[in-house]
């Protein structure tokens, strides 16, 4: 019996998170962003001016997804790379006012998703259901 629970809640976890990759990438494409990109500019509202080194710290990626990520962002005209003033082979990343504005529509996104996810469960469920999850992260680290 405990095997086929187990198993649901996989699969459960696999379509939640499979179909909320999808509404959420639907969503930040209306801002002209893709999914892991909010979050490199998240980290960059945060404080910019940090190295991609950085990012790749924060987004826990690959150097090559972080390089990836950062081009694009840099051609739609959200960012811009700088040679840091004190050591020239450090190149730090800053926002531009068109990647500045977009701290709030994307953070309006964020909360439009997570009211969707937990809709109809109760302040107490989750509650539980934040324990669980952290438990489950903590499983896998």
């Amino acid at each position: 019996m405990t095997d086929a629970v187990d198993c649901d809640i996989r699969q459960s976890l696999d379509r939640i998170s499979s179909q909320m990759r999808r509404n959420y990438g639907e969503s930040l494409r209306e801002l002209n962003l893709y999914v892991g990109q909010d979050n490199l500019l998240y980290r960059l509202w945060l404080g910019d001016g940090v190295t991609q080194m950085q990012l790749c710290e924060h987004l826990k990626c690959e150097p090559p997804t972080v390089t990836n990520m950062v081009k694009s962002l840099e051609q739609n005209g959200f960012i811009y790379r700088k040679r840091d003033g004190q050591d020239a082979r450090i190149m730090r990343i800053f926002l531009t006012d068109k990647g500045k504005a977009l701290e709030t529509p994307v953070e309006i996104k964020w909360r439009q998703h997570q009211e969707k996810l937990l809709q109809s469960i109760s302040t107490e469920d989750r509650l539980v259901l934040k324990q669980f999850l952290q438990q489950m992260e903590s499983n896998l680290l």
